[in-house]
């Protein structure tokens, strides 16, 4: 059962680790356009294409999140924190879409949940060496939707 307390502390806002914001923050620009081509095809279950609107500018974005898919429930943890404009544009709007191995999913009621709280689906969806990778990596949150597919899905991105 969650507290009231576990909650606030889930919704702290939260930015990177040192670590990601040293070293895997100037990576990004050169691997994200890599990424997103790739990202929500078939047989590539290492990252979705989330599909969210600016809070402020009403702009489509398409961004590769990691992504994992538990049950009917979206699960993505949240490397760069809880501030990335992305997290902030998907809880704004209450949701998005994800492509995810080549399917098409509607991505509704985003919740960030702290390591405790999460521990029953992280454990459900993430391998134990991506689970160590989170350690490593300083994740301390991760988000969740609802998944709901939408469509039959096709490996053109």
């Amino acid at each position: 059962m969650t507290t009231n307390s576990q909650r606030t502390a889930a919704l702290q806002p939260l930015g990177p680790s040192r670590f990601v914001h040293i070293v895997m923050g100037p990576m990004t620009k050169v691997l994200n356009p890599m990424i997103r081509r790739l990202a929500g095809r078939r047989h590539f279950r290492m990252a979705g294409n989330l599909r969210h609107v600016g809070r402020r500018s009403g702009r489509q974005y398409v961004t590769p999140v990691g992504t994992r898919l538990s049950g009917d429930m979206i699960v993505i943890p949240l490397t760069f924190g809880n501030q990335s404009d992305w997290s902030k544009n998907v809880r704004a709007a209450g949701g998005g879409s994800i492509r995810y191995n080549g399917r098409e999913y509607a991505a509704t009621q985003p919740q960030i949940l702290g390591m405790q709280d999460a521990r029953a689906v992280i454990r459900s969806a993430f391998s134990p060496m991506e689970r160590a990778s989170f350690g490593m990596l300083g994740i301390r949150q991760v988000m969740t939707l609802h998944a709901t597919a939408v469509a039959a899905g096709r490996d053109a991105a």
